[in-house]
This record gives structure tokens, C-alpha cells and sequence, in this order.
């Protein structure tokens, strides 16, 4: 078979709410706790709901924002809510009060994407 005839299989991703992105870069977090974050949140969700159903939380480790303070470092889109210093603790409040409330936790908030997180404080039950 000829390299043009491979068929390219489209890839599928299911469902999700959110789409939460955790910077595990060495810069962001100097000991790891980035990446010992992002491992925690499978079970995070879980105890949530947010692993499945209407409201779940896709994540995905990235290894720059070059927002290199205050971390660990994450995105939240389609709200366009970046939050520093999420600590376990803080990440437990932005899962509550963010990801099942509709709220983003503002004093964790240090940045907006282009509509401001205007459509953010939305019914979190479709």
C-alpha cells in the first residue's frame, strides 16, 4: 500500500462541559506540585460528578503559559478563567464553587481571556 492510500482515522473526544488546562512546566511549580496536582484531579472529579455526564471536566497537561509566577498555573475555557496558586486546597474551591457552582473563585483569578469570563456565571445544568 502506497503511503497516500493510508486512510487517517479522525479522532473522537467525548463530551465535556469544561476543558481545564494545567501548565506542569518546571517554571511554573518548582517541586512538582503541578503535575502531583494534575494526577490528583481523576479522583477529584469523580467525587465531584465532573468525570462524566453534563458537567464534565476534560484536563489536559500543557508545559508553558509563560505566566511563570504563582503556580501551579491553570486555564479554564471555554469560561477563558486563569487561576494561580492552586494549591489542593484552592483546587478543591475552584472544583465546588467554579465547576458545579457556575462561580469562579475570584481572589484565585489573575487573568480573563478576550470576553472577560463574561459568560462564565452561567446554570450549570443544561
Amino acid at each position: 500500500m502506497r503511503s497516500c492510500d493510508v486512510m487517517i482515522e479522525k479522532p473522537k473526544i467525548g463530551e465535556y462541559r469544561r476543558h481545564l488546562l494545567v501548565c506542569v512546566g518546571p517554571r511554573c511549580a518548582q517541586e512538582g506540585e503541578s503535575q502531583k496536582l494534575f494526577d490528583s484531579l481523576g479522583e477529584k472529579f469523580k467525587a465531584a460528578g465532573l468525570d462524566q455526564g453534563n458537567l464534565r471536566v476534560k484536563r489536559t497537561r500543557v508545559h508553558c503559559f509563560a505566566a511563570c509566577r504563582g503556580g501551579p498555573v491553570m486555564c479554564v475555557q471555554p469560561d477563558g478563567i486563569w487561576y494561580y496558586n492552586v494549591t489542593p486546597e484552592n483546587m478543591d474551591r475552584i472544583i465546588a464553587e467554579h465547576f458545579v457552582g457556575g462561580r469562579p473563585v475570584e481572589e484565585l483569578v489573575f487573568h480573563r481571556g478576550p470576553d472577560g469570563g463574561e459568560g462564565v456565571a452561567i446554570s450549570n445544568h443544561i
